[in-house]
């Protein structure tokens, strides 16, 4: 008789989980104007804001590695969903900037970096052998996908309704997914006697009764030693420069300044969601069978080319060039992440592998910080984003030669004292 193997509930658990954390990572590219309309707040003021959120979204990622280690991912998770539904019901009763900072940035950032990427790849290595690279690839896509669908509703919430409903309707699908992760998600495979699938053999990962700062700080400490954390890191950390920190948090405001309605731009974004899944999906299945360095170095590549070109692009109307833009940036936008992870993995090891990438993360989230608080700075002294375009361009062309290196890295071979040979 057929029967599912548990890991794919799992896995369509851990899906749900992340789309529902993404609905207020969507929310910052949505309000930014209608905050700036009732409060007068600048750009680079609500910049800010979502400059916060993406630091701490990638600086709990290892930890929540290390935390998802100790106490395991039924109980994360929940508290983090919980975390999101909090910052986000309370922004409904803020009245200064430094409140937005606190919602949108600290309790919000704190929410979704534990249920970063990592969520991700924690799952997939415990309870998938087969089919590795393909399921972190939906799994990613459920994520990214999620804020970018999340736009056009957040956006006609806002525009009808005002912006205190759109995030209410954040705080109820946050909270919404709860129950389904305490009933369904389980930690191991061993726990419901099962082998991960597609495995032969049970996977050689115990739980771990350390502090979790201490485990992710000492596999930091190991990693720096070595070239391939650095170059997978940089080039992360232009990845999330050129995604999440410009074009997810500042596409909307920079479509609004050439006279397009932030509903029509929103339908954009969500259209590269829509895009996005089939190229996440697709970057897993060749992750599987292709050397992760090539993809890497192609992905960002054709990237960078976008990004030069997307200034000419705007209009107060979507046209077919920027259709285009839309569907190649969807089929690029988290390509990224499946052979990311892989790298990380077969570099460092399964266990520590998944911790390392928290760190890489990290660096993509450090990345996107600082390209959305330069963004809203340009922005509000030139009255232009053009330069954050092309900037970002730039350096993505240069996360490409990067990713193409990883291969020649290698760790230093020790010094062997030179033998004297004997006088004879």
């Amino acid at each position: 008789m057929f029967r599912i193997h548990r890991a794919w509930p799992i896995a369509a658990v851990a899906f749900v989980a992340l789309v529902g954390a993404a609905g207020f990572r969507a929310a910052p590219g949505v309000l930014m104007v209608p905050l700036q309309d009732e409060f007068g707040w600048s750009r680079a003021t609500t910049s800010l804001a979502v400059s916060v959120n993406l630091v701490l979204y990638g600086l709990t990622a290892p930890f929540a590695a290390a935390l998802m280690d100790r106490f395991g991912i039924r109980t994360v998770t929940a508290a983090a969903l919980v975390l999101i539904a909090a910052g986000s019901g309370l922004t409904v009763g803020m009245s200064a900037s430094w409140q937005l900072v606190l919602c949108w940035g600290v309790l919000i950032g704190l929410g979704t970096g534990s249920m970063a990427m990592v969520f991700a790849a924690t799952v997939t290595g415990r309870w998938f052998v087969k089919h590795r690279g393909l399921v972190i690839g939906v799994l990613t896509a459920g994520g990214s996908t999620g804020q970018l669908v999340f736009l056009p509703v957040l956006a006609a919430l806002a525009h009808d309704h005002g912006w205190r409903t759109a995030t209410l309707v954040v705080t109820g699908a946050a909270l919404a997914v709860v129950p389904l992760v305490l009933l369904v998600m389980r930690e191991r495979p061993a726990d419901v006697g099962l082998l991960p699938y597609g495995a032969t053999e049970p996977a050689d990962e115990p739980q771990n009764g350390e502090n979790a700062a201490r485990v992710a700080l000492r596999t930091l400490n190991k990693a720096v030693r070595t070239k391939p954390f650095w170059l997978l890191a940089g080039g992360f950390l232009i990845c999330g420069a050129s995604t999440n920190g410009l074009v997810g948090t500042h596409f909307i405001p920079a479509a609004h300044d050439h006279g397009m309605p932030e509903t029509t731009a929103a339908n954009l974004l969500a259209l590269v969601g829509i895009f996005d899944i089939a190229g996440t999906v697709a970057s897993g299945w060749l992750t599987d069978r292709v050397d992760a360095r090539i993809l890497l170095g192609w992905y960002y590549a054709l990237r960078g080319l976008s990004l030069l070109v997307l200034p000419m692009l705007f209009a107060d109307e979507p046209h077919p060039s920027m259709l285009v833009f839309v569907v190649f940036y969807g089929l690029d936008w988290v390509a990224t992440v499946p052979p990311t992870i892989a790298l990380a993995r077969k570099a460092f090891g399964p266990r520590d592998g998944t911790i390392v990438f928290g760190w890489v993360f990290a660096a993509h989230q450090l990345g996107a910080a600082a390209a959305a608080a330069a963004a809203g700075a340009l922005r509000t002294s030139l009255g232009t984003y053009t330069l954050a375009w092309w900037g970002a361009g730039v350096l993505c062309l240069i996360a490409a030669v990067l990713s193409v290196a990883i291969g020649r890295a290698r760790p230093r071979p020790a010094v062997v004292p030179a033998v004297e040979a004997p006088v004879t």
